[in-house]
């Protein structure tokens, strides 16, 4: 009986969670395409914010920054990475006829199919993150490209850190 009320008080608590999330008032994007810690500078997102900050328009312009990365073998969402999809979730959601398809990447290492799979998690993963924002399912859509259609060719670390994305495809 007391698991019971421990869950509810845990569902409020994260419901109340997420609605604070949604209602805070921008800041800085953080966090570079390389993983790295530094100011975006209007990356996330580039308009539609009102002089406070606080009210956004239908017509926002969606986010510059359209790839986050992965670390290696994982579908996690990089903390650096969480204010560009916040800026994503925002605009989604200030237009409700956009629509877009996530498209997920793997490097070359695995199999064939397993990297089919861990594009489609990593895409799986956006896709959750931007649910939870508020986001609704019926804009998004998912692909998995796995380690076909490299970002850049090569057998570095380097090479493999740009493949491992998913990629934000506005129609």
């Amino acid at each position: 009986m007391q698991f019971k009320t421990y869950a509810k008080t845990l569902a409020v608590a994260l419901s109340l969670a997420v609605v604070a999330g949604c209602s805070s008032s921008g800041g800085t994007q953080e966090g570079n395409m390389d993983g790295t810690s530094g100011n975006m500078s209007g990356q996330g997102m580039t308009s539609g914010q009102g002089a406070n900050g606080s009210q956004m328009n239908a017509n926002q312009q969606r986010p510059s920054v359209n790839t986050i990365y992965f670390a290696f073998d994982s579908d996690e969402i990089r903390p650096e990475f969480e204010s560009v999809l916040r800026g994503h979730a925002q605009y989604l959601m200030a237009n409700p006829s956009v629509n877009v398809t996530l498209e997920g990447y793997a490097d070359e290492r695995g199999t064939r199919e397993y990297n089919l799979g861990l594009g489609e998690r990593r895409a799986q993963s956006v896709e959750q993150y931007l649910t939870v924002q508020g986001v609704s399912p019926s804009q998004i859509s998912i692909v998995s490209y796995g380690e076909e259609r490299p970002a850049v060719q090569g057998h570095t670390e380097e090479a493999y850190a740009k493949n491992r994305r998913v990629v934000f495809d506005y129609k």
